[in-house]
Parts: structure tokens; sequence; C-alpha cells
């Protein structure tokens, strides 16, 4: 192999080893972005659970949705 195509050999074999570790990155920040995803969701349903008591004015109901998520928190 000749002095150039060595030269294009390490250069092609740097740029693979940078789309692997920008791959490396992004799988890790989608994996964040899932668990920030779910948790969101959690805490969107928490919200729901406790805005119909709420609206129903029913406070045995929504004390009860309080005192369950504050153990959880």
């Amino acid at each position: 192999m000749t002095r150039l195509g060595q030269m294009r050999q390490m250069a092609r074999s740097a740029d693979v080893r940078k789309l692997q570790d920008r791959v490396s990155t992004l799988e890790e920040e989608m994996q964040e972005a899932r668990r920030l995803n779910r948790r969101l969701a959690e805490l969107t349903d928490i919200v729901q659970e406790l805005l119909v008591p709420v609206a129903q004015r029913d406070e045995e109901k929504l004390q009860a949705c309080l005192d369950k998520y504050a153990d959880h928190l």
C-alpha cells in the first residue's frame, strides 16, 4: 500500500472511531430522554389524579391522593 493509501486508511479509521463515539453518546442521550419522558408521564398521571377530586370538590379523595403520593416522594 502506498503512503497516500495508508494515510487515507488511517483517516477512515479515525472517522469510524468518531462515528462510533458519537453513536454511543446519542444512545446515552436517547436513554436519558426516555427516562425523562417516562417521569413526565408519571407526573402527568399524578396531576390528573389530583385534579379530578379537586374539580369534584371531593376533599376526602383529594387528601387520600396527596397522602399516597407524599409517601412516594
